[in-house]
């Protein structure tokens, strides 16, 4: 049973290179009924577009705010709202690293690989106000830390190397096609993916 609010509205998934998408977004100050159906329609959105996270800016919000849900390492659904994201990472000998695929729902159809600590931390508050704190290992800690980084303006690329970069705006470029500008409003193509069991955030 999810714990994330229902019965929103599926909103258009801003792309790269709008510019709400790489500059720092506003704290999160006001949990009024705004606030309230921003997160429904942000579940409803992450739901439809197939993803395990989605901050705010991927619909065109500009705040620090993301909702996921999300396995870690062993499986286990992690779900949450968080506004005003703080992360930490481990340092030293405890830092190791993941180098799995990544994708995001603000850059469609396109993975790489991203090497990113193999633990995350997030805490902050809820859409209500109250303190929350995610921690965990797999594909939860790249989650935490990807939607993290959405909220201060940075997109999965800007941490690639060149070579990589390129690679993975070719092959957005290749499947531009099949999602519509209004995504996932309205449905992308069906079409055979190598990447279709790895979700994006």
């Amino acid at each position: 049973m999810s714990t994330l609010p229902g019965n929103g509205s599926v909103r258009p998934i801003t792309r790269w290179g709008e510019d709400v998408m790489h500059r720092v977004n506003q704290p999160v100050t006001d949990f009024g009924d705004e606030l309230q159906t921003l997160v429904a329609d942000m579940v409803a959105t992450m739901n439809a577009a197939e993803g395990v996270g989605l901050a705010a800016n991927q619909v065109g919000v500009d705040l620090q705010l993301f909702v996921f849900d999300c396995p870690d390492k062993e499986g286990k659904r992690v779900q949450g709202v968080v506004c005003n994201p703080v992360l930490e990472l481990p340092e030293g000998k405890d830092r190791n690293l993941d180098e799995g695929d990544e994708g995001c729902l603000s850059l469609p159809g396109a993975f790489t690989k991203c090497a990113r600590p193999d633990f995350a931390k997030v805490t902050g508050v809820d859409q209500h106000g109250k303190p929350v704190s995610f921690e965990g290992d797999g594909l939860l800690a790249r989650c935490l830390q990807h939607e993290t980084d959405h909220t201060q303006g940075m997109v999965f690329g800007d941490r690639l190397s060149r070579k990589y970069k390129k690679r993975l705006f070719a092959e957005a470029e290749e499947f531009a096609p099949d999602y519509p500008a209004d995504w996932p409003v309205t449905p992308m193509v069906e079409h055979e993916d190598e990447h279709e069991d790895t979700p994006a955030t």
